[in-house]
């Protein structure tokens, strides 16, 4: 039960998709639609709108932390509840299992798992961005980087659920990555964002 619970609650809190509730609600139509059709904070900035862009990360962020949250709370394995939201973001039943690259909510669960090791892949983030530029080069970075943090730190069920999220975060990235090798990636605040990393 310690598994199938915060597997299942986690899935579901994952599978909510906020960037397109919330440009809907707002009345901007379907996210999906614009740009690279992505559900996540990424695309949503590029309707204009900051606060929504902002909104949508924090909550996609947000369904990872709680629900690991809620498994601490109730005993349950919380990388197990984390992991599922990332997987729910990802692949949401209510669309079809298709939704975003999971980069919030994979740091929102890293931060709610241990927030050492959420703050060392949110400064991987910010330096790579800094130096690079890349979005997508910044999510791969922090991804790759926080398994081995973990398995430093000797938190090992927690380093395998990060290894878990990084490998979905790089198949989500397949792309990205054909485009940084080959020079074509837009860096951050270039003119064409549609194949920066969305959340």
């Amino acid at each position: 039960m310690d598994v199938l619970f915060p597997l299942i609650l986690g899935y579901l809190l994952g599978s909510v998709p906020f960037g397109l509730v919330i440009t809907k609600a707002a009345g901007l139509g379907d996210i999906r639609e614009i740009g690279s059709g992505n559900i996540g904070a990424t695309n949503v900035l590029r309707t204009g709108r900051k606060d929504l862009a902002a909104a949508t990360l924090l909550l996609d962020g947000g369904k990872g932390a709680i629900a690991v949250g809620v498994a601490y709370l109730l005993g349950w394995r919380p990388e197990i509840a984390g992991a599922a939201a990332f997987l729910g973001h990802c692949f949401p039943v209510w669309l079809g299992f298709k939704g975003g690259k999971g980069v919030a909510t994979f740091l929102g669960t890293l931060f709610a798992l241990h927030f050492p090791a959420g703050l060392f892949a949110a400064a991987t983030w910010l330096g790579v961005a800094y130096m690079f530029r890349f979005s997508s080069l910044s999510a791969l970075m922090a991804a790759a980087a926080s398994p081995l943090v973990f398995f430093t730190m000797g938190k090992i069920p927690f380093a395998f659920a990060a290894l878990f999220m990084a490998v979905l975060i790089f198949i989500r990235h397949q792309a990205n990555i054909a485009r940084l090798l080959s020079g074509s990636e837009p860096k951050i605040g270039g003119k064409k964002a549609a194949s920066n990393a969305g959340a």
